[in-house]
């Protein structure tokens, strides 16, 4: 059963990423399909969230990862069994369910132990005891529901006590005697209709007499009874019978197996594999934070698909995908990047098309399901859109990108270049962000054939102040590189004034010397009129790694 199908951008999202999750998955619930999540596979640029916090839209909620989790497998049906009920019922509800173990709770719902055959055989040598000379614990409204008896007389029903259960079956001086050694403990004595034991039993004053096959005492007994703070249940079965069922009584919690520690829904499989080996049914309980029960998982679960799919947003290149993808199953992916290797286990929907944004792709998708663009997923896809293309002139830039911003800026009311001016300017400072949050900020990693690489990209209002600090994004380039094995990693840094670009290059000599641009300094070099990543930077890049030596 499909959980949730979370909505994803690629690592290190930019703004068309999250934007286009966000807007993707409030269509999905428009059209009645509220399993879909937007989440994203990493921070949010100062950039994103400007725009977020302007249209006052949370953001989606943060994902690292997708490891494989116990909440992607474990099944939310369970049954559980206050730790107050009787061994009884909770052996009666664990066969009608047909379940092998029952969580047992407080009145909470916090999670206290385990019920299964195990526990249960483990228990039966005492419960089976001829001798009936142990003691367990038990309340006279346990025992009232275990036999199915009637009060005649009762004294505090619901207090649970530890007691001691004879059968009064012996002639009344042997019985006598045997009460005497037991008078320091909460006695209950099973018998029939064997008026003398009866008696004898009030007198010497037991917790309680259980009065067996519905025979009925005499009212002097009855007030001997009262007068002795002596309770009388009358049960339907035979002495027997009842001497075998009375133990089940026992508060379910003192029968349990409270050994079993429970896992927590983010705990990952590769923890809890070793635990489910070592528990008697190849099960556990999982609970949330506060410590109360909201799932099982077995190992069986585990063999099954998790109940986590995805929609990829914005990219369709594994490298660039949130990590842990290869676990689960791919649905859709909706896209405007070029096409890489990218296999998937089953047939899916693929939307990739040649325009400037993803949230072009996605404005378009309520359209085309005539579906009404609320006014505040309007806003955020025109600052996808205008964000992806810098307001609409960079060279991915296409007429259907430029239809559709008139569209969403229609809705909004927002002017499209005072609002792409907005934007770009409130992600082109750099400030006091060090030269690792501003790479990673919108970090790709690529692959061609055997070599890898990864381009960055900033737009700035002007490029001087990160060239007064080229040493220091160098080097950051260049101890990323080494510790991923990347034949380069690059920052282009985009003049959003002046529409044009320079590259920070940290590279293998085999790479940087067939290197032919324009070099502006060393491991700098000026990229004229190129915006785009995608369209402009990333093809000039395969072409001249088709020079390398492999």
């Amino acid at each position: 059963m499909i959980k949730k199908v979370y909505i994803v951008g690629h690592r290190n999202p930019d703004t068309d990423a999250i934007v286009a999750a966000t807007a993707y998955a409030e269509l999905k619930h428009l059209l009645g399909k509220n399993e879909y999540m937007a989440v994203r596979a990493g921070h949010l640029s100062p950039q994103t969230e400007y725009i977020f916090k302007r249209f006052d839209v949370e953001p989606p909620k943060y994902m690292p990862d997708l490891h494989p989790k116990t909440e992607y497998y474990m099944s939310d049906s369970f049954q559980t069994v206050d730790e107050g009920a009787s061994l009884w019922t909770a052996m009666d509800k664990l066969v009608e369910s047909g379940e092998t173990v029952l969580s047992i709770v407080d009145s909470e719902g916090h999670y206290k132990g385990i019920l299964n055959y195990n526990s249960i055989a483990l228990n039966s040598v005492k419960i089976l005891n001829p001798k009936r000379n142990d003691i367990f614990t038990a309340s006279l409204r346990l025992i009232e529901k275990t036999l199915n008896a009637t009060p005649i007389v009762e004294f505090d029903p619901d207090e649970k006590f530890n007691c001691s259960i004879m059968v009064g079956d012996d002639d009344v001086e042997t019985f006598k005697a045997l009460l005497e050694e037991h008078r320091s403990e909460n006695v209950i004595v099973i018998t029939g209709d064997r008026q003398d034991i009866q008696k004898l039993c009030i007198e010497f004053g037991v917790r309680a007499l259980i009065v067996t096959k519905d025979y009925v005492l005499g009212k002097e007994l009855h007030e001997l009874a009262k007068k002795n703070h002596v309770s009388i249940l009358v049960g339907h079965d035979s002495t027997m019978t009842t001497a075998m069922l009375i133990e089940y009584s026992s508060p379910v919690i003192d029968m349990g197996d409270k050994s079993i520690q429970p896992v927590h829904a983010d705990d990952t499989v590769q923890k809890i594999r070793p635990l489910l080996a070592k528990s008697p049914n190849r099960c556990l309980p999982v609970v949330d934070d506060d410590g109360k029960i909201i799932g099982m998982i077995s190992e069986t679960d585990l063999l099954q698909e998790p109940n986590i799919q995805l929609i990829l947003v914005d990219h369709n290149e594994p490298t660039q995908a949130i990590e842990g993808v290869e676990h689960f199953i791919i649905q859709e992916i909706i896209d405007h990047h070029r096409i890489n290797t990218f296999t998937t286990r089953y047939p899916i929907t693929l939307i990739n098309k040649p325009v400037g944004s993803t949230s072009t792709i996605i404005s378009n998708m309520y359209r085309e399901n005539r579906i009404p663009i609320p006014k505040k997923m309007a806003a955020l896809l025109l600052c996808g859109i205008l964000s992806d293309t810098l307001i609409l002139q960079s060279a991915t830039t296409t007429e259907y990108d430029v239809l559709t911003a008139e569209y969403l800026s229609s809705i909004v009311d927002l002017d499209i270049q005072a609002l792409g001016n907005d934007i770009i300017r409130s992600g082109s400072h750099i400030g006091n962000r060090s030269a690792t949050e501003v790479i990673h900020q919108d970090m790709k990693d690529y692959t061609e054939g055997k070599l890898k690489y990864t381009v960055s990209q900033i737009e700035v209002d002007s490029t001087s102040e990160i060239l007064k600090r080229k040493k220091e994004f160098l080097d950051e380039l260049e101890a990323s590189r080494k510790a991923s094995g990347n034949l380069f990693n690059a920052l282009l840094v985009t003049d959003i004034t002046q529409l044009s670009s320079i590259m920070f290059l940290a590279s293998d000599q085999t790479f940087e010397q067939v290197v032919n641009l324009p070099q502006q300094s060393e491991h700098v070099y000026y990229m004229k009129n190129i915006v785009s990543r995608k369209k402009q930077l990333i093809p000039l890049l395969t072409d001249l790694l088709s020079q390398v030596e492999r």
